[in-house]
This record gives C-alpha cells, structure tokens and sequence, in this order.
C-alpha cells in the first residue's frame, strides 16, 4: 500500500487513526496497541501477503536473540544474531547478483529462480542490528514484546525509513499520553503529510517525464547531446530529491498523528557547502547508522589518516551496495567514497597548515554549494542507470562526446560557434524532452526552491516536527512566516493537499522504496 493512494488516504488511514484512539481513549491501552500493530502489518502485507511471515520470523529472531544477550552478554550471541539478519538480506537481496557474477567470471552457468525482493527488508533488518548492538554494548534494556513489534513495524516509517534507535521510539510507545487524541498534533501532522504529499505526486512525478525517457534511451543504446544528457541527470536529481523529500515528510506527518515524533531523515542536503555536510543532512539516519556501526567499529580516525580514508571508502562502498544489488551502486558508493576522502582531505591539510576554520564569504559559500550539486548530480546518474553501460552513454553525452545541440530557435548562436570551434559538433537540432522552454523552466524553478526556501522542519519549527535537528531548525527559522494554526496556513494546505489527490492519476511507488 502507498501512501500515495486514495486506499491509503480515504479508507486506511482514517480507520485505523480512529480505531487507535477510540481504544486508547477507552483505556485499553494493550488493545490500541495491538490494534496499531495488526494495522502496521496489514499495510506491509497488502503488497504481498506471503512476505508477511518473513518480517515476523524476523522479529521473533531479533526479540529472542535480545533476550538471550540481556541474560548474558556474549560477543558469540551478538554474532549468531547479526550474521541471521544478514544472511536474510543476503539471499533475498544480493543473491542473484552474487550468482550473476560467479557465473561470468568462472564460466559456470548455475541458475537461481528469481528473487523478488521484500519491501523494507532492508530498513527493518539495519533497524533491528542496531538494536542488538546496543543491546551487548549495555545501552538497552528488554522491552514489551508488543512495544517491539511495533517499533519495528510501524507502519509510517516501516517502509523506506527513518532508521531509527529503541531509544527514539521504544519510550513513547510507554507513555500514556500516546493514546490521547491531540487536535495539535492531528494539526501539524495532516500539514506535514499533505506537504509531503504535494512534493511526491506534483513535483517530482511531474519532473520525471523529463528524466525517464532519456535514460531508458541511453539504455538501448542511444547516443545523447550535451544538453539532453545534463537535462536528464538534472530532471532526476530533481526527482530524487523531491521524492525522497515528500516520502520522509509523509512518514513525519504520520507518525505525528498518532503522537509520535520520528527523527529527521531529510534536511535540504542541497543547501550542503561540501560533501561531508551533504551525508549529515541526505538519509540521515542510514549516515547515522553506519558511522556508528560500521565506520566507528572499523576504526573510525583512530588509528591515523590514511586508515580513516580506508575506512570511509569502504563505509561508502556497503552503502552504495546496501541502495542496491548492482556495479551502478557500488560504484556510486565508491564515488561518494572517493568525494569524502577529498572534502576530508582537504580539511585535514588545512588544519596540519595551521589555519583556522572561518566562515567564507557569500561568494565562496556559493561556490562551494554549487560545486557540491554538481558532483551529487554527476554521482546520481549512476543511481538512476540500470547498467554501466547505460551509465556510461550518459557521461558521454555530458562531456560533450556526442556533440552538443541547442534548440532551433538558437540556431544562428550554434552555427557562430560550430565556426568559432570548428573541431566540435555544434547543431541546432530537437533537443526531446528540453527542446522548449518548459523543462528548462522546471529545472530553473526547483533549483531556486531547493535553494532558496525552507524546508518543512524549518516552516514547522515551532513544533518540533522532528528529532534530530532541533537547534539547525530554529537557527534557520522564518520568522513570522513559520507554520502556525492559522486560516492563512490551512489554506495553503488545503490547496497543496486538493491539488495533490486530484493528481495521483496512477500510483507510483517512492523511488526509495526499491531499497
């Protein structure tokens, strides 16, 4: 089920908000939460019902192994516990990938029945090894079991995130204020979420008419210009970021219905001065996640530079693999890996010089801003690609190698400079998707929006939409123009949530659902 869906919207949502509070409100607080619980699980089950047993074997798994670690703090059953989980995400996630590659480099020809990957396995299997971690480290204690399943299912945040801690869910399932209804947070909830909503179903379905058709051209072989190349890896810049964007602020607004405050999973990563501030603010708990269990364990900058530049690079490349089981990701992570390693790099020859941080002037903060888009735009060309080769038409259509054509209407500005550069291969010739000046507009527009305008946990900051970036919001904050109960502000939600239903024409499933 989609959140994104009139099934969703008009029929599971209200049913099952109404029901919570109805049964809370009557005290039967064990029941509310079964009754959120068995809610949680049918809307992970409506994609496929026989998936249903895997998350719930999954979580008998880990509830079990947390017990058996809370009796007795062995490293052996910390192991046992995690290799479980991630032989689980193996098989269904990296074993026809694994196979694929055995086969072209031994000759061999095993075949696999294909794998159809379950949704979220990879959130609620992250979500559940932190918490066995923390469990051996001592920063956890045992739990209600019915308070566990759902921090694990539930349903707002099960899908594609955030990755969150027991400490951020597990206690405010224990209060019994989360049982009362509160018009406040129905509020503030029903904003995010319609907010959310505007940015899936409008902004970034809209842009992606402009990105889908080039690279599945590319794909098949086609040959792209300059300009339909970095036309279409802008197009899905844009999409991804409006997309992941809208599904996090849904699953804030969400949870903030039934009282609950997830932690930030977004926090415009486009306004990012360089590469290391990008991952603190794109898929913030995932960046969490892994410094702290994987980049940390392995060192972290311990053990001197050159280990924490390893030590980045192969944080970077698991986390590209764990987007996806192909080369485009891994290589996308090793980009990233590559990008880190420069950012941290270059600080750490500023600071061996001696110089001190200072803050850079307008001029050089835009710079810095604009050259870090760029390299995350060049990077997602490969999170779009579905094969290197696909990836690679792409990159030669953005340096320029198959020529650069401008719009017939610029014809006499091609034909001056085919002469001033008599070398190139300058047409004035169709231009597909960015031959008028409608794409190039969208493209122009969402730049300003990503870069100009706050985001929802900056607009909301007054109530504490989010945990996580509490100080960057209010630091950040607007104002007299921040949210309040308002008719001015239910206006404007009521436009965006009006103009967002009446444009979900087909369901299309959140990008980082795939994940």
């Amino acid at each position: 089920m989609l959140f994104n869906s009139y099934v969703f919207i008009f029929l599971f949502l209200p049913f099952t908000l109404l029901g919570f509070h109805l049964i809370g409100k009557l005290g039967h607080h064990r029941i509310a939460l079964s009754w959120l619980v068995g809610a949680s699980l049918f809307f992970y089950a409506w994609w496929n019902p026989k998936y249903l047993v895997l998350i719930l074997v999954s979580i008998l798994w880990n509830y079990k192994t947390g017990e058996f670690l809370l009796r007795k703090t062995k490293k052996v059953v910390l192991i046992v516990g995690v290799v479980g989980n991630l032989g689980l995400l193996a098989y269904f996630k990296y074993a026809n990938f694994f196979v694929y590659n055995f086969n072209a480099l031994t000759g061999e020809n095993i075949v696999l029945d294909q794998i159809i990957l379950p949704l979220a396995i990879s959130f609620f299997t992250f979500q559940q090894i932190a918490y066995l971690f923390d469990l051996y480290q001592g920063e956890a204690k045992e739990y209600d079991f019915l308070h566990y399943c759902l921090f694990v299912t539930f349903f707002p945040q099960l899908i594609a995130g955030p990755i969150v801690h027991h400490k951020e869910m597990l206690p405010q399932f224990a209060r019994d204020t989360f049982y009362k209804l509160k018009a406040q947070h129905l509020a503030v909830g029903f904003t995010i979420f319609f907010m959310g909503l505007f940015k899936k179903v409008v902004v970034a379905d809209g842009i992606a008419v402009h990105a889908t058709p080039v690279f599945e051209s590319a794909e098949l072989g086609m040959a792209l210009t300059f300009f339909e190349a970095w036309g279409a890896a802008l197009a899905y810049t844009f999409q991804l970021y409006f997309d992941f964007s809208g599904y996090s602020d849904m699953a804030i607004g969400l949870a903030r219905m039934f009282g609950v405050v997830l932690p930030a999973n977004f926090f415009s990563p486009f306004k990012a001065d360089n590469i290391i501030d990008f991952w603190r603010r794109w898929h913030m708990t995932l960046s969490r996640f892994f410094r702290d269990y994987l980049y940390i364990p392995l060192g972290g900058n311990r053990k001197g530079t050159a280990r924490s530049f390893f030590n980045i690079i192969i944080t970077m490349l698991l986390g590209g693999l764990w987007h996806g089981a192909g080369w485009t990701f891994v290589f996308f992570g090793a980009l990233h890996g590559f990008y880190l390693t420069v950012n941290h790099g270059w600080l750490w020859m500023q600071n061996k010089k001696g110089h001190e941080p200072k803050s850079s002037s307008w001029l050089g903060r835009s710079m810095s801003r604009i050259i870090t888009f760029t390299a995350v735009t060049v990077s997602f060309v490969l999170f779009r690609a579905e094969t290197m080769e696909g990836a690679k038409i792409v990159y030669e259509g953005m340096l320029g190698m198959n020529g650069v054509s401008f719009p017939y209407q610029l014809k006499a500005l091609a034909e001056w400079m085919q002469a001033l550069f008599p070398n190139s291969h300058i047409v004035a010739g169709a231009l597909g998707n960015f031959g008028s000046p409608n794409g190039v507009l969208k493209l122009f527009a969402l730049l300003v929006l990503v870069w100009c305008t706050p985001n929802t946990l900056e607009w909301l900051h007054r109530e504490k939409p989010a945990l996580g970036v509490e100080k960057q919001a209010v630091k950040n904050n607007i104002g007299g123009w921040a949210w309040r109960p308002s008719i001015i502000h239910l206006t404007c939600v009521l436009f965006m949530a009006i103009v967002a239903i009446m444009c979900i024409q087909k369901e299309s499933e959140f990008l980082y659902f795939q994940f």
